[in-house]
């Protein structure tokens, strides 16, 4: 039962995290030359995160990302069943969340998916991989002490919002898998037949900051 009870946060909170993140990118824009529909859109994501790290961060630790997951699981915080049980039930929230979302908007909005820098593969994937790494390790080194308990959830809001003001004007920020297939998903085209890039690399990213932390605290420890 308490599984079930966290994949059903994790569904959720990948939910929210689509609904009104991308919901925003989709109404307001997040284009450079637009700088407030730009701001908007990277306050909407890293606000998503503290508000669910709030609510839901009792109950499964509120990854919402299976980038954070994957780092999670490599660090031995969670077993092999839980992080399918995850991965699953954020990819499902996403799929939800933009479905919802296409109901008001139009899928004719872009629903806020993902695009190639320049229609360059190599270079969005570079992007994402370097993001996502710096978005994982500061989840990994705010997460690492029960006494930051308080501000963790502002720290990693924070910490998305950054990554997105930078990210979105290359490929409008992944740094998540589950977040970038439901509004491909319905989009279609493009954003539907490159979304692979915004899982593969995410997932690399999570998996090397993982990696690198544990290093890093190795050292300090010895």
């Amino acid at each position: 039962m308490n599984s079930i009870k966290k994949y059903l946060a994790e569904f959720i909170g990948t939910f929210v995290l689509v609904f009104f993140a991308c919901g925003t990118a989709a109404v307001v824009g997040c284009s450079a030359e637009n700088g407030t529909g730009y701001l908007l859109t990277a306050l909407a994501f890293g606000l998503v995160i503290v508000a669910m790290a709030y609510s839901i961060g009792n109950v499964s630790g509120c990854h919402i990302n299976p980038a954070v997951s994957v780092a999670m699981l490599i660090n031995g915080k969670m077993n092999i069943m839980d992080f399918a049980g995850y991965v699953i039930a954020q990819f499902l929230g996403s799929i939800a969340g933009a479905a919802v979302l296409m109901a008001f908007v139009g899928k004719e909005s872009g629903l806020g998916a993902n695009a190639l820098y320049k229609g360059n593969i190599w270079l969005s994937l570079l992007i994402e991989v370097i993001l996502t790494f710096v978005f994982v390790i500061a989840i990994l080194g705010v997460t690492s002490k029960e006494n930051n308990g308080a501000v963790a959830g502002i720290v990693i809001g924070l910490s998305l919002t950054l990554v997105h003001i930078l990210g979105i004007s290359f490929t409008g920020t992944s740094v998540n898998p589950a977040r970038s297939f439901g509004p491909a998903l319905f989009v279609g085209g493009d954003a539907l037949a490159n979304v692979w890039v915004f899982i593969v690399a995410p997932l690399i990213g999570g998996a090397l900051a993982a990696v690198v932390y544990k290093f890093l605290v190795s050292e300090k420890k010895a």
